[in-house]
C-alpha cells in the first residue's frame, strides 16, 4: 500500500522549512522517530531523568542525528511559540484555582464529598472517576483535571491514598470521554474526511458507554486495592468529626503509603512526624504536598475568606460560562479571572505578591514541562520524523489486509495518537488510510469512527499539555502515572473498538 502523491517526502518538506545539515533517508527518520519516543518513555518510567529534562535532552540528541543542524533552534522555537497560549492557559488556570482553594471556595464541596464517601478508599476512587467523567463533558481536559484535583487530592492526602491512583482514574475517564464531538478528535476526524461530527459520534455511543463501564470497573478495583493496602495502617476514626474542613487530625500509622513522603499527625498548629517530637507546623513542610493541595490541610489558614464565598462562586461560574461560550481565548479568560480573584480577596500589594509566590511551585512545574514538550514536538515536525512515520505506516500494511483497514486503523490509533499529536494523525495519516480503504468499499465515516477509539491512550501522551498539568498538580511522576494507566487505557480503547465492530458501526472486513 502506498501513500498518495499529495504527501510530500518528509526530508524534502523539512528542508524547505529549516536549514538542515543533511537529509537522512525516510527509513532512518522513521527509526529515529520511534527510537526517540521509546527512549524518552524508558528514561522517565525508570526514573533515570525527570520528564522536563528528558523532554529537552532526548529530542535534542536525536534531532542532531536526524540532520537538524543549525535549524534545530528555529524548529524548537516555532513549536514553543505554538504552545505558548497553552502554557499561559495552564499558568493562570493553576493560579486561579489555587486562589479559590486558598480562600475556601471548595471547602463546602469537599465536606459534602467527605460525608458521602466517608473514609472508604474504594468509594473515594470511584467518586473520583464519576467526578472526572461528569466534568469531562465540557470537552476540556485541563479544566477537568484542575477541578478533579482540587476537589479530590486533599482527600487522598488526608487518607494516605496514592495520588497516582487519582491521576490514573482521572486520565482514564477523561480519555474515554474525549470522543464527544466538542472534545476535538471527533471534529478532526470528521473535518479531515469531509464528514459531519454527529455521523461519526452518534453510532459510537455504545462504544463510549462500554468504555465508561470499563473505566469505572478499573476505578473500583483500584479503590479496593487501596482499601486493602491501607487497612490497619491509617486511623480514620476521627475523620468527619471535630473542627475544620475534614473534621480533625489525621494519623498515618506504619509505613507511609506515598513514596518519599513522611507520615504525619497534624493537630491544630502542631505536626508529629512518625512519632517524633512534635514541632510547630510552620516549621515543617511535607515533601509530597503540592502548592494547590497543601492549603487544604490547614482549616485555620489565614487565606480563608468566608465572607466572600458567594462573590468567589459568582466569579468562578462566570469564568466557567466564558470557557463554554468560547467568546475569548481561554488563556485570557483565566488571566482576567486570576487578576480579579487577587484583587477581590487580597487587596493589599503584599498579600497579592505572597499569594502569587505561594503557587509558584505548581506553576513552574507544569509550564516548564509544557515548554519543554515544545522541543519534542519541534524535532518531530521540523526534521520530518512525523511525516516519515505517517508515510511508513501506510506502506507496511500488506494489500491482503486491505479489507480489514477499519479495524487496523482503530488499532493503529492507539500507539500513533500517543506518539504524535491528534493533528498529525487525523490530518496526516487518516486521510491516506481512508483513501486506501475506499478501494475496498469501506466508507470514510467507518474509518473515522475506528480512528477515535485510541483516545484513552492518546490523553496519556506527554505531548498532551493537560496530562502534564494533571501530574504536576498531583505531584506525581509522569513515569509512575504511565506505569499504572497505559495498559488500562489500552484495554479501554480495545473494548471500545470491539464494541464498535460487534455492532457493525466499524466493519471487521469490507
Amino acid at each position: 500500500m502506498t501513500p498518495t502523491a499529495s504527501l510530500l517526502p518528509a526530508a524534502a518538506a523539512a528542508e524547505e522549512s529549516y536549514q538542515l545539515a543533511f537529509l537522512p533517508p525516510e527509513g532512518v527518520l522513521v527509526a529515529l522517530g520511534f527510537t526517540m519516543v521509546l527512549t524518552f518513555m524508558a528514561l522517565i518510567m525508570t526514573r533515570r531523568l525527570t520528564p522536563m529534562v528528558a523532554l529537552i535532552l532526548v529530542p535534542t540528541v536525536f534531532g542532531l542525528f536526524a540532520g537538524a543542524g543549525l535549524g534545530l533552534g528555529d524548529m524548537i522555537i516555532d513549536a514553543i511559540g505554538s504552545m505558548a497560549p497553552t502554557a499561559a492557559l495552564l499558568m493562570f488556570a493553576i493560579m486561579y484555582f489555587g486562589i479559590m482553594i486558598d480562600v475556601g471556595l471548595f471547602d463546602p464541596l469537599i465536606r459534602v464529598i467527605t460525608r458521602l464517601l466517608r473514609d472508604d478508599p474504594a468509594k473515594v476512587v470511584l467518586g473520583t472517576a464519576v467526578l472526572a467523567g461528569v466534568v469531562s463533558l465540557d470537552g476540556d481536559g485541563s479544566t477537568t483535571f484542575i477541578i478533579t484535583t482540587s476537589a479530590m487530592l486533599p482527600i487522598y492526602l488526608r487518607l494516605g491514598m496514592s495520588p497516582v491512583v487519582l491521576t490514573c482514574v482521572a486520565g482514564l475517564m477523561n480519555g474515554t470521554m474525549n470522543i464527544v464531538p466538542w472534545g476535538g478528535p471527533t471534529v478532526r476526524a470528521a473535518s479531515a474526511l469531509g464528514l459531519q461530527p454527529t455521523d461519526v459520534f452518534v453510532p459510537m455511543l455504545p462504544s463510549l458507554a462500554a468504555g465508561i463501564v470499563v473505566s469505572l470497573t478499573f476505578a473500583w478495583f483500584l479503590g479496593l486495592s487501596e482499601r486493602r493496602r491501607l487497612a490497619g495502617n491509617v486511623d480514620t476514626s476521627k475523620l468527619g468529626s471535630g473542627d475544620g474542613v475534614f473534621g480533625g487530625p489525621k494519623l498515618f500509622r506504619g509505613a507511609d503509603p506515598r513514596p518519599g513522603a513522611l507520615a504525619t499527625l497534624r493537630t491544630g498548629n502542631v505536626v508529629t512526624v512518625r512519632g517524633r517530637t512534635p514541632v510547630p507546623a510552620a516549621q515543617w513542610v511535607e515533601e509530597r504536598d503540592t502548592a494547590m493541595a497543601d492549603t487544604m490541610l490547614d482549616p485555620n489558614r489565614a487565606t480563608l475568606r468566608p465572607r466572600l464565598v458567594w462573590v468567589n462562586l459568582v466569579l468562578t461560574l462566570a469564568v466557567m460560562v466564558l470557557l463554554v461560550l468560547d467568546l475569548f481565548p481561554l488563556a485570557y479568560v483565566f488571566m482576567v479571572g486570576a487578576a480579579l480573584a487577587l484583587l477581590i480577596n487580597f487587596p493589599k500589594l503584599k498579600q497579592q505578591a505572597d499569594e502569587i509566590v505561594a503557587h509558584a511551585p505548581s506553576i513552574v512545574g507544569v509550564v516548564s514541562m509544557v515548554l519543554a514538550a515544545g522541543v519534542l514536538v519541534g524535532v518531530l515536525n521540523g526534521t520530518g520524523m512525523v511525516a516519515a512515520m505517517a508515510s511508513w505506516v501506510t506502506e507496511v500494511i500488506p494489500a491482503q489486509l486491505g479489507p480489514h483497514l477499519a479495524v487496523i486503523t482503530g488499532v493503529l490509533s492507539i500507539p500513533f495518537t500517543f506518539f504524535m499529536s491528534n493533528d498529525a494523525f487525523y490530518f496526516g495519516i487518516l486521510p491516506i488510510l481512508a483513501e486506501s480503504a475506499a478501494t475496498y468499499g469501506i466508507e470514510p465515516v467507518e474509518m473515522a469512527r475506528a480512528s477515535i477509539t485510541g483516545q484513552p491512550v492518546h490523553l496519556q501522551s506527554p505531548l498532551v499539555p493537560a496530562i502534564l498539568l494533571l501530574v504536576s498538580l498531583a505531584n506525581v511522576n509522569l513515569g509512575d502515572h504511565h506505569k499504572k494507566v497505559l495498559w488500562r487505557a489500552t484495554v479501554v480503547s480495545l473494548v471500545m473498538l470491539a464494541v464498535g465492530v460487534l455492532l457493525g458501526v466499524v466493519p471487521f472486513a469490507a
